[in-house]
């Protein structure tokens, strides 16, 4: 059983950054590609971005592609969301998930394991 736990959320202004966390404990961490994913108010949660578990590849939704940067560290059982550049639209509850698929996911139905979450407000 794997359990994740998200920090770094917070409030921003339009056009700042943040760093998310997502430690991960109870599991082989290299096992598992790694995502982040998100739910607004009055939205269904979705898919931000992921990363393959050792080979580094990535993948991003477009609406976040050229500002925020999904990396990980396996020594440390940690995946980083990097967000720059941050819009009133990225408001959001802020999910890491974990996945044992060989190629990296973007359904949340092929997620495994869920953290609790992390708010991200960005203020206008």
């Amino acid at each position: 059983q794997v359990q994740l736990v998200e920090s770094g959320g917070g409030l921003v202004q339009t056009g700042g950054s943040l760093r998310l966390s997502c430690a991960a404990s109870g599991g082989t961490f290299t096992l598992y590609n790694m995502g982040w994913f998100r739910q607004a108010p009055s939205k269904e949660r979705e898919f931000v971005a992921a990363i393959a578990r050792t080979s580094g590849n990535t993948y991003y939704v477009d609406s976040v592609k050229g500002r925020f940067t999904i990396s990980r560290d396996n020594a440390k059982n940690t995946v980083y969301l990097q967000m720059n550049s941050l819009k009133p639209e990225d408001t959001a509850v802020y999910y890491c998930a974990a996945d044992r698929d060989i190629f990296i996911q973007s359904s949340e139905a092929r997620y495994d394991y869920w953290g609790q979450g992390t708010q991200v407000t960005v203020s206008s």
